[in-house]
């Protein structure tokens, strides 16, 4: 079927557009790699240079140098991330499963209690005053334990567990099997982009999340690689950023710091997208269908 003109006219605009949506998302991070890259000469005579001339990286020695916060800071969120998307994927399914079954005479109830919790909370100081009387300040479970359960995601994987024919489930009883055996192995098999889904929700949150942090960590050796992004944009001294027994020859112009900062605070968690983009849009789409 030949196009017509205003085809090819949309098709040309529709490009020249996602060319330039495209340019607009790319130049900052390009920007922000290049100028962590840079010479002090280099960043001040060419402002708006993408590539640099001459690459150095004394910033990233010197995030990266012994006796480093930052480096401590890097395992505590590498820590954080995996063990709590995997922590909240599984307390996440379970309680998603048990609220998807119609004989569960309660699931109505429970639903209920846990979609409230998504327009109201105790706020911010009986939080607080909860996260002290549980002996979680200070503790690194304080970024696993009061963050296991999403309640949007409980309710995208209900949606999808609910989906699931009922016919399979009463096969399995047929065959003897019981709500945990139906659960590992038929749901959880069939539940593949939904789970990649979640879990890259849950890994985001966890690597991105800095108030916690902040509000229940006053020991630096539990601070995020986020919160001390947040102190590196802040200008503080970097020595403050440096275990007192460390060794500093040379400490890197403030802006070099930040730009490298950036770089390994995003980069990371920017590589999962491409390895979880297939079951991105499928597995919202079919958690979201059925109510």
């Amino acid at each position: 079927m030949r196009e017509s003109l205003g085809d090819r006219i949309f098709g040309i605009l529709n490009t020249i557009f996602m060319v330039f949506i495209c340019a607009v998302m790319l130049y900052p991070i390009l920007f922000v790699v290049g100028r962590s890259l840079m010479s002090d000469m280099e960043r001040a005579a060419r402002p708006f240079a993408l590539v640099p001339r001459e690459f150095t990286a004394g910033a990233y020695q010197f995030i990266f140098m012994k006796g480093s916060y930052l480096v401590n800071a890097y395992l505590v969120t590498i820590a954080r991330t995996v063990t709590g998307a995997f922590a909240s994927l599984a307390m996440t399914s379970l309680c998603a499963y048990v609220l998807s079954r119609k004989e569960y005479p309660l699931r109505n109830f429970f639903t209920l209690l846990i979609v409230f919790t998504m327009w109201f909370n105790g706020g911010l100081i009986p939080n607080f005053l909860l996260i002290q009387a549980l002996g979680l300040s200070n503790n690194f479970w304080v970024y696993i334990l009061p963050n296991l359960i999403s309640a949007w995601n409980m309710i995208i994987m209900r949606n999808f567990f609910s989906s699931i024919p009922e016919t399979l489930f009463e096969s399995a009883r047929i065959d003897g099997a019981n709500d945990l055996t139906i659960y590992a192995r038929i749901v959880m098999p069939l539940s593949g982009a939904t789970l990649a889904t979640i879990g890259l929700f849950y890994a985001v949150w966890q690597w991105n999340a800095w108030f916690d942090s902040l509000m229940y960590c006053s020991s630096r050796s539990l601070w995020t690689m986020q919160l001390f992004l947040r102190e590196i944009i802040r200008n503080v001294q970097f020595a403050d950023l440096l275990d007192p027994s460390a060794s500093v020859s040379y400490i890197p112009p403030a802006e070099s710091v930040q730009m490298a900062t950036i770089v390994v605070a995003t980069v990371p968690i920017l590589c999962l997208y491409p390895f979880l983009q297939k079951y991105f849009v499928k597995g919202v789409m079919v958690g979201s269908l059925k109510g």
